[in-house]
């Protein structure tokens, strides 16, 4: 296939967010509708993109993995909440971190720190932190989920258990005044859940998309949480909830947190 102009930023856009829009694409890359549909035609004919209601989709096969998507999205938001959240470790804390895009963006901050023992399901999680700086890693077993690029099940649960933690780390699906820490895989949430358990203390690290987003799974209550990290302030139903718990929030500005 030979790449125009406008096929690089197109894919860009749609890998990044799974689908896209032709008007959306068009008024991002500002050009016209018709600019769009010509290039993205042999995009479809050599089978990279498949259309849709309006717009195209990566097609099966072409589509990078959930993972890699939501390490894509908000990006530049969960470096910051990272910077503000490793700022919080110390040195030889023991921690357990759960599979997520927001904690991976803090274990790669976290690698430069020293002599961390970190528990984790997370493959990604464990790729960023094992060999570095004196820090040792445990693994859970069980079920790969490629999904999550993380291990699930009864065995990652028994696993987790025979722990004791200083601190979890945790990344969410959602936040709700009412319903506190939500997230959409219960497998990822009962980890989560026996993390919470095996630990001192507890840190969400959630950007601001999260706020008011539907989820099914509870994790836990707001309560349960000492401190959330974030990259803007809550809106004031759950501000105010997290006030009532005694919760830190951390708001990251991107340089020091």
């Amino acid at each position: 296939m030979t790449s125009s102009r406008w096929q690089t930023p197109i894919l860009d856009r749609v890998r990044s967010a799974g689908s896209a829009s032709i008007a959306a694409l068009a008024a991002e890359l500002k050009v016209s509708g018709e600019t769009i549909r010509r290039h993205v035609r042999p995009l479809v004919d050599e089978g990279v993109l498949t259309r849709s209601h309006g717009g195209v989709t990566l097609a099966k096969g072409a589509e990078e993995p959930p993972f890699a998507r939501r390490m894509g999205a908000q990006a530049e938001a969960k470096r910051a909440i990272a910077l503000a959240a490793a700022g919080r470790v110390p040195d030889g804390a023991t921690l357990m971190i759960d599979t997520g895009s927001t904690t991976a963006y803090v274990a790669e901050i976290l690698a430069l720190r020293r002599g961390l023992t970190v528990i984790t399901n997370s493959i990604e999680i464990a790729r960023r932190l094992a060999g570095r700086n004196g820090h040792r890693v445990y693994i859970a077993g069980g079920e790969i989920r490629p999904d999550l690029s993380a291990t699930v099940g009864a065995e990652a649960l028994a696993f987790v258990a025979q722990f004791r933690a200083d601190l979890a780390i945790l990344s969410v699906g959602a936040i709700d005044a009412a319903h506190g820490y939500l997230d959409f895989h219960l497998d990822e949430t009962r980890v989560a859940r026996a993390m919470l358990d095996a630990s001192r203390s507890a840190m969400v690290v959630a950007d601001a998309s999260k706020f008011g987003t539907r989820a099914a799974v509870p994790v836990c209550a707001l309560t349960a949480v000492a401190c959330l990290v974030t990259d803007a302030a809550p809106p004031p139903p759950i501000a105010a909830r997290l006030k009532a718990a005694g919760a830190a929030v951390v708001v990251a500005t991107g340089r020091n947190g």
